[in-house]
């Protein structure tokens, strides 16, 4: 039995979409409006995880939920599709993609199972007669895109054979990045910096770490040894505008020790 909290959702978000007793705001909203809000929701339950907040992790789940009840809402408004739809289409896939558990399918580890999984993917992508980066969403964050083309890619053969081409790969790159800071063509830096950064996504697949949160790892560590720097300047009453740069980068080594110790 179903319980009956997900049928009040869908109510609920019903409700607010009435053309008539409706929400003004929720009522003018696009798939194309509501995307940013879908993107920023999953990565609120990335960062509730890495927190190891389970309160809060709740709570953003349902943040997350609500965008896609939202956008199945919509489609049905259309005609397209609804709720019990998108359930059902996930479900089946959940279904087709274990044969292991639903039929009488056995693997001998999980590399056989992966590569089951992987196959049975490349079937359902030749069914929509997409190639095979047909179907990468254009969405995704672009470094974490960077890794699922070049996964894809490398399926293929298309792929060094080791992590020293990628570095010999990457070194060719910086330098190609440093010759044209000379002319300052604004163009031709970001267009060869973006190949560094993919370069660095491939490099990220091959050492198996996901790039997105090592940037986000990093991204903490910054904030931890900036406010480190503050703290200090602030014991003495004065603030980072009020500092130089030796100080600040003795105090950054400052807060590097105290990591490691």
């Amino acid at each position: 039995m179903r319980d009956e909290s997900l049928d009040r959702l869908l109510g609920i978000m019903a409700r607010l979409r009435d053309p008539v007793g409706g929400c003004p705001w929720d009522k003018e909203q696009t798939f194309a409006t509501i995307a940013p809000y879908t993107i920023e929701e999953a990565y609120e339950v990335a960062d509730a995880i890495e927190r190891g907040d389970l309160d809060e992790l709740k709570d953003e789940l349902g943040d997350l939920l609500l965008q896609v009840v939202f956008h199945a809402r919509m489609a049905e408004e259309m005609g397209a599709f609804d709720f019990a739809d998108v359930a059902r289409a996930i479900a089946d896939k959940m279904v087709r993609r274990h044969p292991h558990v639903f039929e009488d399918v056995r693997y001998k580890d999980v590399a056989e199972q992966t590569e089951s999984w992987e196959q049975i993917k490349a079937g359902e992508r030749a069914a929509k007669a997409k190639g095979i980066l047909g179907d990468v969403p254009t969405g995704l964050p672009a470094l974490t895109r960077a890794v699922k083309l070049t996964k894809r890619a490398a399926r293929v053969g298309f792929d060094w054979p080791s992590t020293r081409e990628v570095f010999d790969k990457l070194r060719e790159e910086l330098g190609e990045l440093e010759a044209e800071l000379g002319e300052m063509d604004p163009t031709k830096v970001k267009d060869e910096l973006g190949d560094v950064l993919f370069v660095l996504a491939n490099l990220a697949r091959k050492l198996d770490v996901e790039p997105e949160d090592a940037l986000r790892h990093a991204n903490a560590k910054f904030v931890r040894r900036f406010v480190h720097i503050e703290r200090t300047l602030a014991e003495g009453g004065r603030t980072p505008d009020q500092s130089d740069l030796a100080e600040m980068d003795r105090l950054w080594d400052q807060a590097k020790a105290i990591e490691r110790a």
